[in-house]
């Protein structure tokens, strides 16, 4: 009975010796499971000598390197996301000066303009004035015929230039009390024709 036990066992030996080595592990298996991979690469590191040419440190060795080339690729994308992010802040900032650089401009031209119109005595055109609504009929041109008696009165008297109320060096007529009395008129000139005169 025992000697039987001894072949049996002895059998199983040879067996075991006799059995194919499993294969090697492929790059793919050492990229899906890491810790496996961790493994053979320290197995690998404690005799460089031996495992230079072993076929699973081989493996392990150009999965490594893939990884790491994923790995700085991913890095070098999201450095590249982050410098986009930071070149459209930086464009969005400059047209946001820019933009407050033009508005002042403008606040500026208009101050201005409303600087020199103010020297003749008009108003600036405000904003209001140009979302209105213009009547057409309104631009179309007119004629006011005066009456025959007051442009008659009118021609006769003499006008003249006096600065406006405001500083301004704009000419002004000045305006002549209504007078229907010829004699009168003729009475003012003649004493600014004496006063010229002298």
């Amino acid at each position: 009975m025992k000697n039987r036990v001894s072949l049996l066992l002895c059998g199983f030996v040879i067996a075991a010796g006799c059995a194919k080595e499993p294969p090697p592990r492929s790059v793919n298996e050492f990229m899906d499971d890491p810790i496996m991979l961790e493994a053979v690469v320290v197995r690998c590191a404690q005799n460089r000598v031996e495992s230079r040419y072993d076929a699973e440190c081989v493996n392990a060795r150009q999965a490594v390197s893939i990884i790491e080339a994923k790995q700085e690729r991913e890095r070098r994308d999201a450095f590249e996301a982050q410098s986009d992010r930071k070149r459209q802040a930086l464009r969005r900032t400059q047209q946001a000066a820019a933009e407050a650089r033009r508005r002042a401009a403008e606040a500026e031209r208009v101050r201005k303009e409303a600087e020199y119109l103010a020297q003749f005595g008009e108003l600036p055109p405000t904003p209001d004035d140009a979302t209105d609504v213009v009547d057409p009929a309104a631009n179309a041109p007119s004629a006011v015929m005066p009456d025959p008696v007051e442009a008659a009165d009118e021609a006769r008297a003499p006008t003249q230039s006096v600065p406006t109320p405001d500083g301004g060096n704009a000419p002004v007529a000045e305006s002549q009390p209504p007078s229907s009395n010829l004699d009168a008129i003729r009475e003012e000139l003649r004493k600014r024709t004496t006063e010229s005169g002298n």
